[in-house]
């Protein structure tokens, strides 16, 4: 069992311990597990060891097919779910966009003031005017009673089919960089051209994440295909570590998003 957790960093245990019992479940009790929505690097984690053996089978699905944040079901090998198993709902957020603007983080920030926790939300979805968001079934009830108010706009929702769902664009690009070390703040510095010292503050400030989680620890030794995100600067995967440099630097491949 020990070998499992050496390809994971330590504060991931407890999400693999968490996938090791829902796996356990499906393949004694013929018990399929349906997940809250889960960032790509828990989907990653439960494709991978859930899929180590042939009597567990994992599925995921998020609302549309480009989602970033989906939903896992677990369940016996023999078993194939359908997209209603995922139990996901899609809304449309309406509100007077000729007058007001409404963004990404005000959106997220007004779903999580319903006392939900990020789990039960998939993706945000927005074309810069238009805005929806996924939701799990089990708690659209709640979210259309409650969810009326993003800052202080007055909104109502609707429910859209699959097939409505905005497909966000995103222009990634590669970057070539050298860095003294893998450190987070390091990497962070080349990425968002900006000075140790002030990435550092960001870091401390809890306005960066490693794969998906907020990381407050300028040293954080990053690998590759982990995706970093600091807040004003947009988003960074480490694509790749192509070795050192005669000075004893790291050359990194970076592919951003802004």
């Amino acid at each position: 069992m020990s070998s499992i957790y050496q390809h994971f960093r330590p504060e991931e245990k407890e999400f693999i311990d968490q996938v090791l019992e829902w796996k356990r479940e499906a393949a004694e009790m013929y018990a399929p597990k349906l997940t809250d929505f889960l960032d790509p690097r828990e989907q990653e984690i439960v494709q991978s060891i859930v899929g180590e053996q042939g009597d567990t089978t994992a599925f995921f699905f998020g609302g549309t097919d480009r989602s970033e944040r989906k939903r896992a079901y677990i369940c016996p090998g023999y078993f194939t779910p359908s997209e209603k198993d995922f139990d996901t709902v899609l809304y449309e957020v309406n509100y007077p966009d000729k007058f007001v603007s409404v963004t990404h983080p005000q959106v997220l920030g007004s779903l999580m003031g319903l006392g939900l926790k990020r789990g039960k939300f998939g993706d945000i979805l927005t074309d810069g005017k238009r805005v929806q968001f996924l939701a799990a079934a089990e708690v659209g009830r709640y979210i259309e009673l409650n969810f009326n108010q993003i800052g202080k706009t007055k909104i109502t929702l609707s429910e859209k089919d699959g097939q409505e769902a905005i497909v966000p664009e995103e222009d990634w690009k590669e970057l070539a960089a050298t860095v003294s070390s893998l450190r987070l703040d390091a990497i962070l510095s080349a990425f968002a051209k900006q000075s140790r010292h002030k990435v550092q503050a960001a870091i401390k400030g809890g306005l960066v994440k490693v794969n998906w989680k907020q990381q407050e620890n300028p040293a954080f030794e990053c690998k590759e295909g982990d995706m970093l995100s600091m807040r004003g600067a947009g988003r960074a995967k480490l694509i790749a570590v192509e070795g050192k440099t005669k000075k004893e630097k790291w050359r990194i491949i970076l592919g951003m998003v802004k």
